[in-house]
């Protein structure tokens, strides 16, 4: 059993960062097999859901595995070959064209948080805690990683988080935006998958042009013609045909992704 573990129902895949024993503590190792899987699934048109989260009950991800720090993050040098394999998965999750959960169980601190936030959707049960402790460890979260947490909770939110280095509860995430929902520990497996079952059920390649869509207007470059023009292309789609046919039919559309 490796450290990533892929499973794959159908239309949706499951990552698994399977490191129980150590709370599903990220190494170098995993960050970049976690950045190899996700380009890996990006170019697959069949998937139309990836959902990520951490083995056991007690953690999502503590963040990076502070042993490894000796040997792999001793010094700058090091640090910047480190991170640039995180920020290479960072960027692969951010960018993946496929609707992205995040199934949050217990501990979903530091580089977990920041795994979290690069997904579209967060799910979490009530035992979750958040947060980005690194001041105390004389560490600072590099622009690429800050990004995904600013875009999520606004400038004042993350400098709060990042100030204080406190740890907050399930409630709190939500209150800030880091969560979409909050389920009960029993409860979150069923609202996780019915929520990826509802995605998968709509038209895939209508998921992906929303979440490009939607990527696309944090920039603040004026839409060009062609990005105008790309908004009237589902007309040209087999999917749009069998969506209208059902809608007429009063039945349920099954879409092929063209």
């Amino acid at each position: 059993m490796g450290n990533i573990l892929i499973n794959r129902d159908k239309f949706i895949v499951t990552i698994t960062l399977n490191r129980e024993e150590k709370l599903n503590a990220l190494t170098k190792g995993m960050w970049q097999e976690l950045g190899e899987k996700l380009t890996e699934l990006a170019d697959d048109p069949d998937i139309r859901v990836i959902m990520i989260t951490g083995a056991g009950e007690r953690s999502f991800s503590p963040g990076n595995d502070i042993a490894e720090f000796e040997k792999e993050r001793s010094n700058k040098e090091q640090a910047r070959a480190y991170g640039a394999i995180m920020h290479g998965t960072l960027t692969a999750l951010s960018e993946c064209p496929v609707p992205t959960i995040a199934r949050i169980r217990g501990i979903c601190v530091g580089g977990g948080l920041e795994i979290a936030a690069c997904c579209d959707i967060r799910i979490c049960s009530t035992d979750s805690r958040f947060g980005v402790p690194i001041n105390q460890l004389g560490l600072v979260m590099a622009y690429p990683e800050i990004s995904a947490l600013e875009k999520l909770v606004g400038y004042s939110q993350a400098a709060e988080i990042l100030f204080r280095g406190h740890i907050f509860d399930a409630e709190s995430a939500r209150e800030m935006g880091i969560v979409n929902h909050i389920a009960n520990a029993g409860e979150i497996d069923r609202l996780t998958n019915e929520i990826a079952g509802e995605i998968a059920s709509g038209a895939p390649l209508v998921a992906r042009w929303h979440k490009k869509f939607l990527r696309r207007l944090d920039n603040p470059e004026p839409l060009t013609s062609d990005e105008l023009e790309e908004g009237f292309t589902c007309y040209d789609t087999e999917d749009f045909r069998i969506g209208t046919e059902a809608f007429m039919a009063k039945t349920k559309p099954d879409f092929v992704g063209r």
